[in-house]
Order: C-alpha cells, then structure tokens, then sequence
C-alpha cells in the first residue's frame, strides 16, 4: 500500500502558522503528544470494559524514548492505534477531533466525556521541534493492518504499509537542528516532570537498573547483580483524584511536600470535590506566611484530567487566595487551543465562586471547633482573611465571623467582641468609637503606655496589608474610627468634653512656644503648646494619623503616590502642665534654656525613633553633661 496526498487545510498557509506559533513554548510538544498517547490508551481500556474489545490489554503504558545519534524522540503507547482511514480522518483533516465521534458512539456509557482527546492540533505540535514526524499504528480493530504516516512539515504526507506488530502507536520525531536541546535526558525528563507527573497511565522513560540480591560466592558472601528496571516517572493516583475519608494527614503532608520539596509543612488544606454544576477537584493548602510578605504567587497548579496545563491560576481562584498552594483538576475550565489560557466565562466564575466559599467554611469550621488552635494559627491565616476581606464583598460578609483583632497583651477578638470591649472608654465626644493601633509596639510603647494609662486598648497592626485593613474597616463600621497610637497625644487621639486646666499664662505659653520653634532645626515641624496631664511626655511629636496611613499606602504602591511624594509634616506638642516646662521657663540664661528645650526635644525625637546617628550622638553627650551637673 502507497498513498501520497495533500493534508486538508481550511485556510491556507496555516500549517507554518501551526508549526511554529500555535504554542507559546515548543517544549509543550511533549505534553500533547503524551496526553494523546493517554487518551488512546484509556479509551482501549474503556472498551474493553464496555466489551467492545476482546483482546488482551496487555501491559498498558506510554513509553517516551529518545536516541541522541539518530536525532529522534519517540512516544508509544498500547491504545487504540488507528486504521488508515482513521489516519486520513484525524491527522490529515487538522483541527478534526476523534474524540466526538467516539463520545456519541459510547454516549450512554458512564463517564463518555473523560474520554475526549484532541488528535488533530495537539498531534501538530510535533513539527514546532521536528523536521520529520513518522508515525507507526496498529489498530485494535479485529483484521487491521500496520500503517505507516510520513510528513516532512509541509503540507504534504505519504501513506505506506507499516512495521507495528501490537495494537497502539508510535509518534517518531526527527528533530530540527534548533531543537536539539530536547535530545538531552534531562530536559526531556524536567518537561515530564512538569506536566505528566500525574498522568492516570504510566509513563515510562527510559531505563535504570538497581542491584539485587543473587545469591552467594564461595566464601559465602552475599552477591548481587544489576537488572533493568521499569523507570515509571508519575503517580497515576495522585491523593486530588481520591476520596477525602480514604486519606490521612500523613497522607496530605507528603503529596504536599512531593508538590513543593523544601516548604515548611502547612497550616491546613481543603479539599475540593464537586461534580455539579462543574466538574472540579483539588486540594488547597494553606501555608506559613511571613510577614515580609516572602510569598510568591503562581503556587498553584491547574490540571485537566491530570494533565498539567499552567500554574497562571488568576481567573480560577480569588485573587487573594493566589498566595495559596496546591493543585486543581477541571475538565470543565475552557481553555484555549495550545490548553495554556483560561478564557473567562460561567464555569470559571462558578468555580471562583465556590473556591471562595470553600475556604470561608473551612475558616469558620476551624474558628467554631477550635477557638485556641485557631487564634495560633492566626498570624499565619490573617494575611489571607484580610486580604480576602478587602478585595471580596462576599468573603467580607462571611470573615466577620471569623476574623480577628489581637492587641498588645495579646489577647483575640472578633469584630463584635472587640467593639463591645472598646466602646465604654474609646468613645469620643461625637459618639465615634475609636480604635487604637501600633504597628511596631516596641518602638513605640511610650504611646502605649500613656493609651493604657487611661484604661484604653491598642491593637497590633504589623502586617503588610493592615494599613488597607483599617481603612476597609472604617468603611464597613458605622460610626468607628481607628487611629494609630502614636499619631497624636492619647488625649487628642479620643477627645473627650472634659478639658485639662492649663497652669501658664497666655503669655508664657506665647514664650514656650518661642522657645521651641527657634531650637526646632528639622522642617515640617509645628510647635503647639497644650494642657496635658503632668504624666504626659514633656514634648511629644506625631504625624497626622490621614497623611501617615497615605503615605504607607504609597509605600507599598497603593496608588498614593501623591502622598508618597510629599515632604514629612510633624506636630509638636508641648505639654504646658509638665514640670520640666515650666523649669525652662524659670530659667534666665538663653544659652541654658535653649540647651534644655533643645533636650525635651530630642527626647521627643527618641520616643519615635527619629533622633539617629550625630544627632543621637550629640544628645547622649548632652544627657551625660545634664546628670554630671545635676550631681554637683
């Protein structure tokens, strides 16, 4: 038998376009012509299942070969093989799928779907990395003869007897001198890896051997021998593909640290199994978060029917669950010809939904059975719950249950709890509720101490996404402002009807402030003069709670970047009723009370950490030259 022809191409000069662009990275190749390769071997199981095939199945895997001399990497497979019509059919008529045809014809039978391949697009990947693709078959049909397929790339193929004695098929690459690359074992064992680690057949590449016992010599010590070994490389039952009351935690544990070797173990998973409105299965990790925010997304896998497709899960999963791991498997996700780019339509949106909603109930299952275990886990789940919280209407609705405010002691609250504490002493004169925060306390616990001297409570807001947490927040919360605790005196930052009497004259408030500005260097510093408890801090230098909250905002690219751009604006209270001020006002000699006004200054500057370097230098000798004659 000889036939030559010409492929059938709707339009013309597409076959260079297929060849070369139809895939963003040419080493998808060997994902398709694999995932075929899968596709005939299932369907032959299938039928024999169904009793349309009689024959022994045999040992049914795909084999991935390459033989650097002769340039060639060959795919076999014991599947289905194919006739020469059936060549004509689904290699010649490109973009022609075998699968719909087979669908109809087992329509009735359970699971049909899981059985669609693509044989015409997928196969032409071939010709992005070879000169020349031969293809050797044998179909399982009762009397079929061996065929053999030839295309040198162009759009013309020839058709003679061919040399496959057992059923399936062999897809012969001859590669391309720019493709020679994918003729070394391990990139061609990475690219398996990466997208047939979990193919539902075996994939064998290559050979190994091992040593075995065999026996003893004459001095009776044991002998061994090397036998080649099959060399399987995926695991046809990844734990995704399994009912969740057959696994153990062990069980989640390793799958989780085969996906990502060097991660430390993670919080807790979810695992994902809905075959209604949409076909969807997976498992979802949480992990540890740092809060430096060292996390990258892209962690998780899209799978369809265990074939890896792409890790760019954007519009599949809620975006702040990007920073999640794990895999998903969906036959339902449409995908674009090269398999490689989701196009959004209802069953994307359905499945976001419900991803969305199955994290939710996780929370609230962990938060309801485990009020303590989750309160730990929480510096590591907050992250993931504000964030949610922020960017997803819905998620907000349902992580009011479960979200949580720690303070500086710490203790956890929930947003109805944390109200009821605050709102009998942080409630200001206008009946605005007011919640304090720190976010480093260490540095600042001069602030925190004066807050508590007046019974009131600060949170601790430390992590990357809190400065858009709070102002989320004050949206959503009628009448509740929330204010960090540095950002003004504990008085001013929750104003109350009753006033502190001042002991200076207008007039020497005047002076005092005279003092200040003319020993105040630094710019975009303002100098006021207030009543303050005499336990307040002689001086004390804030930022406006609106402009700090702006400018960290435009820091970490908030689209603030006006602010960002702005120059640093401080004010500098002056507390009237402390001791020290009215020192400096008692004393007559210029050089000492600037020296001294200069020194509440610093002082002021050190409780924000913003006395640094030669300054800092310069006020510890001033310290030391203050106590020395404060001795004498």
């Amino acid at each position: 038998m000889q036939e030559k022809g010409t492929i059938s191409i709707h339009t013309e000069n597409i076959f260079p376009i297929i060849k070369k662009f139809l895939y963003s990275d040419h080493e998808i190749f060997l994902r398709e012509l694999v995932s075929n390769a899968v596709d005939a071997t299932q369907k032959i199981k299938r039928l024999s299942s169904l009793g349309q095939y009689k024959g022994e199945l045999g040992e049914l895997q795909v084999e991935v070969a390459f033989d650097k001399d002769k340039k060639t990497i060959t795919i076999s497979d014991g599947g289905l093989g194919m006739t020469a019509d059936e060549i004509k059919k689904y290699i010649n008529q490109i973009a022609f799928s075998g699968a719909t045809e087979f669908v109809e014809k087992f329509k009735d039978s359970k699971d049909a779907n899981e059985l669609i391949g693509k044989f015409g697009l997928g196969f032409y990947s071939a010709f992005m990395v070879a000169e020349k693709v031969e293809i050797q078959t044998l179909s399982y049909q009762d009397g079929a003869q061996p065929v053999r397929w030839f295309s040198d790339g162009s759009t013309e193929f020839e058709i003679t007897d061919g040399t496959r004695t057992e059923r399936g098929t062999d897809i012969i690459l001859h590669v391309n001198a720019e493709s020679e690359e994918f003729l070394e074992e391990s990139r061609l064992r990475d690219i398996l890896n990466k997208y047939c680690s979990f193919l539902p057949v075996p994939i064998k590449f290559g050979t190994k051997t091992e040593s075995v016992e065999d026996g003893q010599d004459e001095e009776g010590k044991d002998k061994y021998k090397s036998v080649e070994v099959d060399n399987i490389i995926n695991n046809t039952t990844p734990i995704w593909t399994k009912s969740p009351s057959s696994l153990t935690d062990e069980d989640y544990m390793k799958f989780y640290h085969e996906l990502y070797p060097f991660a430390e173990d993670p919080l807790f998973w979810i695992h994902l199994n809905v075959d209604y409105p949409f076909n969807l299965t997976g498992v979802l990790y949480f992990p540890k978060v740092k809060k430096d925010m060292d996390l990258k997304p892209n962690k998780i896998k899209l799978f369809s029917r265990q074939v890896f497709i792409t890790d760019e899960v954007k519009d599949i999963v809620p975006e702040f669950l990007m920073l999640l791991h794990g895999v998903i498997d969906s036959p339902d996700i449409p995908l674009n010809v090269s398999r490689s780019f989701l196009q959004a339509d209802s069953n994307v949106k359905k499945i976001n939904t419900y991803i969305t909603k199955k994290v939710a109930d996780k929370l609230s299952e962990l938060y309801k059975k485990d009020r303590k275990a989750y309160e730990e886990k929480w510096p590591d789940i907050g992250l993931f719950v504000k964030y949610g919280m922020i960017t997803d209407e819905k998620f907000f609705d349902k992580g009011k249950e479960f979200v949580l405010l720690n303070n500086t002691k710490p203790e956890y609250f929930t947003l109805d709890e944390y109200a009821e504490k605050v709102k009998p002493l942080q409630t200001d004169k206008d009946g605005n509720v007011i919640y304090l925060y720190a976010t480093d306390p260490s540095k600042q616990d001069a602030f925190i101490q004066s807050a508590q001297a007046r019974s009131y409570d600060v949170l601790v807001m430390d992590q990357p996404l809190d400065n858009h947490f709070i102002s989320h927040l004050e949206r959503k919360l009628e009448k509740t402002q929330v204010k960090r605790v540095d950002s003004g005196t504990a008085d001013s930052l929750i104003p109350k009807d009753e006033t502190v009497a001042s002991v200076l004259t207008e007039d020497q408030q005047s002076a005092v402030k005279t003092v200040f500005e003319k020993n105040i260097t630094k710019p975009g510093m303002t100098v006021a003069v207030e009543s303050l408890s005499p336990d307040e801090l002689p001086v004390t230098i804030t930022m406006d709670e609106f402009m700090r909250r702006m400018k960290d905002m435009a820091a970490m690219g908030g689209g603030m970047s006006f602010y960002g751009s702005m120059p640093d604006n401080y004010k500098v209270t002056v507390n009237g009723n402390h001791p020290l001020i009215n020192r400096i006002l008692a004393i007559e000699d210029e050089g000492e009370k600037d020296k001294l006004a200069r020194q509440a200054f610093d002082l002021g500057l050190l409780s924000q950490g913003m006395l640094t370097g030669a300054e800092l230098t310069e006020f510890v000798k001033n310290s030391v030259t203050t106590l020395v004659g404060s001795r004498n």
